[in-house]
């Protein structure tokens, strides 16, 4: 009997597992619809009624302008960013074998990050042999890096703007202080030799972690750079397209925040889109729509790339 109850607990643990980013998804789009309920009262107008006429006052031809180049700009520079990194700590490809597979993980990131990313592990696994712990701990060392670039950019964004942001932010340095102490002190103990966490360093998905350098994390925070620098200036304009004006410096501080909430689980970046109304309380029509399209445009925009590769990395997996 005992040996059942045990047996059940990981597959309860998966059910909340896979309800959790519903769950979330659930909460965020009854704040959402609350807020633009209380926006569309306050103009005397429904809230489907209120809604439209924000999505019809924007030039949509000048926002695909924008977004298009801006997607395939972040495309090529995240594939530049995972073939250095499978290059350090896996083995040899070249860029342009590159592209189709992390094309084509698009497509399965659209129901979630992590599933892109085995795509890419089975990938590498089956064409140059790569064990898959050993890509995982590589994508997981991007994980990590790619919390860092975020925090420092949030940092950044803060120095520039911090008296137009909300008070909350202002515990930004002291988080990025703590957070790259606590990396220093991690990089120590993943390349030190003492008998404390041997087992642990020994694992195959510690590998990347135990090879690399703290150049290796600033190469790829430095790597990621052009897409946030492109992400500021394409997201400033395509804002004001919504009627909502903001400088450049304001949104360098928003930004990294916003693309937290990003990395939440759910579906739809349901926690990006709110925290954009969050930050903007009176304009909650006008960011609520520009949250839904600008994540949703650029997560299936990504995957259209992939379908574009699709056919290349079908046949290179399979063959």
């Amino acid at each position: 009997m005992e040996d059942q109850d045990k047996a059940s607990e990981p597959k309860k643990r998966a059910v909340w597992a896979s309800l959790l980013p519903w769950l979330i998804t659930l909460l965020c789009f009854a704040y959402l619809w609350r807020a633009i309920a209380s926006a569309a009262a306050r103009s005397g107008m429904t809230t489907l009624g209120y809604l439209a006429g924000v999505f019809q006052e924007v030039d949509w031809g000048i926002w695909l302008a924008l977004m298009i180049p801006y997607s395939v700009l972040f495309f090529l520079i995240d594939t530049l960013v995972v073939w250095r990194a499978i290059g350090w700590f896996n083995t040899r490809v070249s860029f342009s074998d590159m592209l189709p597979i992390r094309g084509s993980s698009y497509i399965l990131s659209i129901i979630n990050e992590q599933v892109g990313k085995g795509a890419m592990g089975l990938y590498l696994n089956r064409r140059h042999g790569v064990p898959g712990w050993e890509v995982g701990s590589t994508m997981l060392f991007l994980m990590v890096c790619e919390f860092y670039s975020l925090l420092s950019w949030a940092v950044i964004g803060w120095g520039v703007a911090g008296a137009g942001l909300p008070e909350v932010f202002a515990s930004i340095p002291v988080l990025a202080a703590t957070a790259w102490a606590l990396l220093f002190v991690f990089i120590w103990f993943a390349s030190s030799e003492l008998d404390f966490g041997a087992k642990l360093r020994s694992r195959p998905l510690f590998r990347a972690f135990r090879a690399a350098k703290l150049t290796h994390y600033l190469a790829v925070i430095a790597l990621r750079s052009p897409a946030m620098i492109s992400a500021v200036v394409v997201y400033t304009l395509a804002l004001r397209l919504f009627g909502v004006e903001i400088g450049f410096g304001e949104m360098l501080g928003y930004l990294p925040v916003i693309f937290f909430g990003a990395a939440t689980p759910g579906p739809m970046r349901t926690v990006a889109i709110t925290l954009w109304v969050v930050l903007f309380p009176g304009h909650a029509g006008e960011m609520t729509a520009f949250g839904f399209v600008q994540h949703n445009f650029f997560v299936f925009f990504n995957a259209v790339i992939g379908l574009i590769f699709l056919k290349r990395a079908k046949r290179e997996l399979f063959a």
